[in-house]
């Protein structure tokens, strides 16, 4: 099977893959990386997320795995 990715925006609905699952959106992945990086360094879920959707970001020009 090929499947193709789109570049995943934060307003983007879910898109389907051909087996019928929701593609992740951007935010449950930011969400689930902030999550797991709070769990493993102490650091509040909330600030990591506000800081992985900063507009600053100095990786900003990277897109996600999944684009």
């Amino acid at each position: 099977m090929k499947y193709t990715y789109s570049r995943v925006s934060m307003k983007t609905k879910p898109q389907f893959q051909m087996n019928g699952h929701k593609l992740p959106t951007a935010t449950r992945i930011i969400r689930a990386v902030a999550s797991s990086t709070a769990i493993e360094t102490g650091q509040s879920v909330k600030e990591l997320e506000t800081r992985l959707q900063a507009q600053d970001s100095k990786y900003q020009q990277l897109s996600l795995a999944a684009s």
